[in-house]
């Protein structure tokens, strides 16, 4: 077992946003979390990052190392988990190649950062054309890109992805998901939090299904598509 979370607790002023979830991922997989807008979905991979406490009694174990005893910092250069968060958070002043270098803090070798580089610019050939342009310039489509890239450009154990499809066009959106399988398949295991739950479903090979904080059904990604109540309520009836 790659991730391993039990009882995951976390609250805001008091109000609880996750109330005790338990989920895991295999090496290799690609897991999806779907559910509506105030799940909890961000929260959970946010609580995997460490960038908001979790309350007592929770186990978060990542190839068997306790990652509660991990700043945020160490969880990226250390275990090789990466972070592209909702709203792709990128440094808009700053050009392309200068985000991609800056996720790089953590290596060493020079020659690696740059052959890391040109992997990201093949995977996106639009990002190698605007690689000297501010990253406040690039369309919605080039800014997931370059976040999903400077995700690689930290480390490619694990990446966990908040909304990757937020405001991108139908068929934009489905190269990104195309291009997610590839890192897959290059040997990343991939954690999603989506609201398209169809586009996650399909791309997923299992899912849990949150909903007020809590997994309410978990399961192959196939036989969460042909439930009754998911059809219904997620993908449309």
């Amino acid at each position: 077992m790659l991730l391993s979370v039990e009882s995951l607790k976390v609250s805001y002023g008091g109000i609880r946003a996750l109330h005790g979830i338990d989920f895991e991922v295999d090496e290799g997989e690609i897991v999806c979390i779907i559910g509506a807008n105030g799940a909890g979905k961000s929260t959970t991979l946010k609580a995997l990052s460490r960038l908001v406490p979790v309350e007592d009694g929770a186990k978060m174990t990542y190839r068997g190392e306790d990652l509660l005893k991990y700043p945020p910092e160490k969880v990226v250069s250390e275990l090789g988990i990466t972070h592209v968060p909702e709203g792709r958070r990128l440094f808009g002043n700053l050009t392309v190649k200068e985000n991609l270098r800056l996720a790089a803090f953590a290596q060493k070798d020079p020659k690696k950062i740059e052959q890391d580089m040109e992997f990201v610019f093949s995977l996106f050939p639009r990002l190698a054309e605007r690689r000297n342009q501010k990253a406040e310039t690039l369309s919605g489509g080039e800014q997931q890109m370059c976040a999903v890239g400077r995700a690689l450009m930290s480390g490619r154990k694990m990446m966990l992805l908040d909304e990757p499809s937020m405001g991108l066009a139908p068929l934009l959106m489905k190269t990104m998901f195309e291009k997610l399988k590839e890192i897959n398949r290059e040997g990343t295991t991939i954690l999603l939090v989506e609201q398209n739950a169809r586009m996650a479903l399909q791309f997923s090979k299992r899912g849990y299904l949150l909903q007020n904080g809590e997994i309410i059904m978990h399961g192959k990604s196939e036989d969460l598509i042909a439930n009754p109540e998911v059809k219904k309520t997620y993908l449309g009836g």
